[in-house]
């Protein structure tokens, strides 16, 4: 059973996710603030995250911080914020998902599925390939450089992964959201630039990598591996 935390302020919204959650037979924990969701992130293994932007103790972006600082948690932000400028923040600051209320909970249920689809669809090879300091385990679905693991959220490892599978080759944003972020997605093109932008950071940290993400004007990203 895959075990899902609702931090949501608003007991009504919380216990409507909780039942429609449950219904699909995951295991929901409550928080009705941010000082118990991390606690309670931080001593139980979770599957996913519903996080909402707007609780009294602290906000939802600062809630994620945390947790990316240390965990690939997949994670769906819920707010009453719909501006195009909190959804893009969401993204940029590590959130596989955005939810605008009101929103109906089988649309909730709907995303939830896609994401941990996602974030559990590890690329069916069985090598790691080495650039430089650069190891990518394609089974294991991990990224370490020079031994220490790289923390990436689901979808950012994921295009690593795809890229890196097919270096020096090409590909558009239309094909990257359909390998990475699937055929149910209906967001902005958008995230694949800022995903990109987050592993780029990541890895601009260690300098003898062999291989770098590129952008090709007008054509799309490639995985470039120099000597």
């Amino acid at each position: 059973m895959k075990s899902i935390l609702v931090v949501e302020d608003e007991v009504t919204i919380s216990r409507v996710l909780s039942v429609y959650l449950k219904h699909e037979n995951f295991d929901v924990v409550q928080a009705f603030d941010g000082k118990t969701a991390l606690h309670q992130f931080k001593e139980t293994s979770f599957n996913l995250v519903l996080l909402d932007v707007m609780l009294p103790d602290q906000d939802g972006w600062s809630i994620l911080q945390e947790i990316r600082r240390n965990s690939s948690c997949p994670v769906i932000m819920l707010t009453a914020l719909g501006d195009i400028d909190y959804r893009l923040k969401g993204l940029n600051q590590g959130a596989d998902d955005y939810i605008a209320k009101p929103f109906i909970g089988e649309e909730v249920i709907a995303r939830v599925h896609a994401v941990l689809r996602r974030s559990t669809n590890v690329l069916e090879t069985e090598n790691t390939k080495q650039y430089g300091s650069l190891s990518i385990n394609f089974d294991s679905h991990s990224v370490k450089i020079n031994g220490e693991p790289i923390i990436l959220t689901p979808k950012d490892t994921s295009l690593l992964l795809f890229l890196a599978n097919h270096p020096n080759r090409t590909y558009t944003r239309e094909i990257l959201i359909e390998q990475i972020w699937g055929l149910d997605y209906y967001g902005s093109e958008r995230a694949v630039d800022l995903s990109i932008k987050r592993v780029r950071q990541a890895l601009a940290a260690w300098p003898d990598t062999q291989g770098e993400i590129r952008t090709l004007r007008g054509l799309g990203y490639q995985f470039c591996v120099y000597e």
